[in-house]
């Protein structure tokens, strides 16, 4: 048995809580995974985990294990690569998230040239609006924009993106030109809410330093940046959107920027990873490009 090898095993198993999302993640089938760590288990002599039909958990045994694995492993892979300097020498598998606007305008563009300096590197980009469990769902790192909520990962910030009032010209030719927050009594807005069924607080705008909100009309919800901006572009309302995402449908005038004296509070722009000091080679040299690129896209 690679006893290395069963310790990477065993963190993934550990931190995805399921042998089949880890064999899964890794490339792996699952019985090689499993048999892998029960020979681990029998070479320490003690039970790491427990097992059901539903999850797995670490023992008690385990959760001190999987502490000295994590920083034992991060350390030995970190001495590996000490005195490496070719980009050849760094390769393995990393696994991100990012919204579909970030992936398709700014990331996927100049990835090819980030790929072809290290071609080692095989990457799962994984892009839409529902918030990932980076952890259980083993992901190297994500971004995400927006107010962040406690979640025990370490957070880079990669600044601020600046929002403005959208509306397209056949919605303005229908509807007028909103020229203060009373006129938006008689206008709609496109809801934006991650989960459906919950219900959008309005118009958002900043007065005195503070987020507020006006209600409005609007007869349609989305769970889609994609299709929210599509919504306007159909007419159907006014939205709020980073200003960077929308800069081509300004210029082309297929949107018009409306009530800029209104805007909605800027919208920070995180880098989320699980562990410091767990960082592999090619998880750090990714992360470092990522947080280049994005300077071209943040405020």
């Amino acid at each position: 048995m690679d006893k290395i090898h069963a310790m990477q095993l065993f963190l993934r198993v550990a931190e995805l809580e399921s042998f089949s999302r880890a064999a899964d993640t890794l490339g792996l089938p699952k019985g090689s995974v499993s048999r892998q760590i029960q020979a681990l288990e029998s070479l320490l002599g003690t039970r790491l985990l427990y097992r059901t039909t539903r999850r797995v958990q670490l023992t008690q045994d385990g959760m001190v294990y999987y502490e000295r694995c994590r920083d034992l492993l991060a350390n030995l892979e970190e001495l590996d690569g000490l005195f490496l300097h070719d980009p050849s020498s760094i390769s393995g598998r990393l696994r991100v998230d990012m919204p579909v606007s970030v992936a398709k305008d700014l990331v996927l563009p100049k990835l090819p040239a980030f790929l072809q300096q290290y071609p080692g590197i095989e990457l799962e980009l994984s892009s839409s609006d529902r918030l990932v469990d980076v952890v259980r769902e083993g992901f190297d790192c994500v971004v995400r924009v927006g107010q962040l909520k406690d979640s025990g990962l370490v957070a880079r910030n990669l600044g601020q993106l600046t929002q403005i009032n959208c509306a397209s010209p056949d919605y303005l030719a229908r509807f007028g030109y909103p020229e203060n927050l009373d006129d938006l009594a008689s206008h709609a807005v496109v809801h934006y809410a991650l989960n459906l069924g919950t219900r959008p607080q309005g118009f958002e705008f900043v007065a005195d330093k503070t987020t507020q909100w006006i209600k409005t009309g609007g007869v349609i919800t989305v769970n889609s940046a994609e299709t929210y901006r599509a919504a306007c572009l159909a007419g159907l309302g006014i939205i709020q959107v980073p200003r960077t995402g929308v800069k081509a449908l300004l210029k082309s005038k297929k949107l018009v920027e409306i009530l800029p004296q209104y805007r909605a509070a800027p919208m920070p722009v995180s880098l989320l990873y699980p562990h410091r000091r767990n960082l592999s080679r090619r998880v750090h040299l990714f992360m470092e490009w990522l947080t280049d690129v994005m300077k071209a896209y943040v405020d």
